[in-house]
């Protein structure tokens, strides 16, 4: 697990009735919901029956999705929104537009970050930002952050730290830097929304 998403995924997941269920939309990629290398999961995070559509950004329009309204219960659009070639309002309107109702969405993206890989680099948000992109849904469920002083000062110092990952080690230094948060120092942040 990137050193950046440690904390991230953990509040997610912690916030989520597991396992989702119904029908899910993944916007670039689950594979930090599914289990990957970089992420062995200590629970099942999407069910075994659920019915999931996977899309690739840009491929697929996150501001014009190409499916009914209510069509999912659920959205995931994971480090997109940063990406997005226009509105980000719009693709989060979006979002919430393919939930059926008291459906969710989850949105996760940057706060400081390098330029990166999209195909375009657009928008950094702070958890303020996300939750005023969500104003229309019913309810936040949570929004959070992740970030500190040492990590910041390590990753203006040594872009590779973003990369690092977080040993099983409890008392290992990069554990501890990744545990350690400062909600005045986001680097990622993220929301769940329910509609």
């Amino acid at each position: 697990m990137r050193i950046t998403r440690h904390v991230m995924y953990k509040e997610i997941f912690d916030a989520l009735p597991l396992p989702l269920t119904g029908t899910i939309l993944g916007i670039d990629s689950l594979k930090y919901f599914r289990g990957s290398k970089n992420l062995i999961l200590d629970r099942v995070i999407i069910a075994k029956d659920a019915s999931i559509t996977e899309t690739q950004y840009p491929d697929v329009n996150m501001l014009s999705l190409p499916y009914a309204d209510s069509t999912f219960d659920v959205v995931i659009s994971d480090q997109v929104l940063e990406h997005i070639e226009g509105d980000p309002y719009q693709a989060v309107e979006e979002s919430r537009r393919v939930l059926k109702p008291e459906g969710i969405a989850i949105h996760t993206s940057v706060c400081i970050h390098p330029i990166h890989w999209g195909p375009k680099d657009m928008w950094r948000f702070t958890p303020d930002g996300l939750r005023y992109l969500c104003r229309n849904f019913s309810q936040i469920v949570i929004c959070g952050s992740w970030g500190n002083r040492w990590a910041h000062a390590l990753f203006f110092l040594y872009d590779g730290t973003r990369d690092w990952k977080v040993p099983v080690f409890h008392w290992h230094p990069i554990r501890i830097l990744a545990s350690r948060n400062d909600p005045a120092f986001p680097l990622t942040v993220w929301i769940i929304a329910r509609k």
